[in-house]
């Protein structure tokens, strides 16, 4: 699923835009007989993102820096896609981090050019990320990072994988590097859950990092999608 977040303050075209365009590559892993269950996928996807972000080759002088660079410098577009079998295989090959949750598992890559994708990524599908939760999720910890889904949009497990990606990098960069420190140093724990009505008007308001889509695909263009409650940003 193609997807890419705007500035929370216009829907409209801003000079970002004039910057070449990169993508955040992101692969499910999508076994017919052992799909991962939807909740474990979107937070197995945005701690793929804030790994990725942590990593020392993504800092600095590190050899995905620039191109981490060249990404944010635009729009944070990120792409879900699925594999299965040799696909994955094939995948796990080429440089990106593995990230595993209770039955997930979601590689990432550096960031690349749109019209750049490894022939190995490029072949993989986009849509048919269709994913159920076994079981309705339990309560999350607010005591750890919750990321809010909005309650009355309708979207698909990749779409959704990317929206939460998003909110995970805009609470990252919103953060001050000592709660940088301690969320890498736990191993980024997070929740994804879709607030209640209430809940969500009193998201959109309080100030936390909230997530607008662009509009490609699935949504209007400028839909609130994900509001990410870090407790250092409360």
């Amino acid at each position: 699923m193609s997807d890419v977040p705007i500035p929370a303050e216009s829907p409209l075209p801003s000079p970002r835009d004039e910057a070449p365009q990169y993508v955040l590559p992101l692969v499910v892993r999508l076994e017919r007989d052992a799909p991962p269950a939807r909740t474990d996928a979107l937070e197995t996807s945005a701690r793929a993102v804030l790994t990725l972000l942590g990593d020392e080759r993504a800092l600095g002088d590190g050899e995905w820096a620039e191109a981490v660079r060249n990404w944010e410098d635009a729009r944070i577009r990120k792409v879900v896609r699925r594999a299965r079998g040799a696909e994955w295989r094939r995948a796990g090959t080429l440089p990106g981090i593995t990230v595993t949750g209770r039955s997930a598992e979601v590689r990432v890559f550096p960031p690349i050019p749109l019209d750049g994708w490894p022939k190995d990524l490029a072949k993989l599908q986009v849509s048919g990320t269709e994913l159920d939760d076994p079981e309705p999720p339990s309560a999350p910890d607010r005591t750890a990072p919750v990321l809010w889904l909005n309650p009355d949009l309708a979207m698909s497990a990749g779409k959704t994988m990317a929206q939460t990606g998003h909110a995970a990098q805009l609470a990252w960069w919103a953060l001050p590097d000592t709660a940088r420190t301690a969320w890498r140093t736990a191993g980024y724990p997070l929740s994804v859950r879709t607030a209640t009505p209430a809940e969500w008007t009193r998201l959109t308001h309080s100030g936390l990092p909230l997530v607008r889509d662009a509009g490609f695909t699935e949504i209007a263009p400028g839909s609130c999608t994900v509001v990410a409650d870090h407790p250092a940003l409360r």
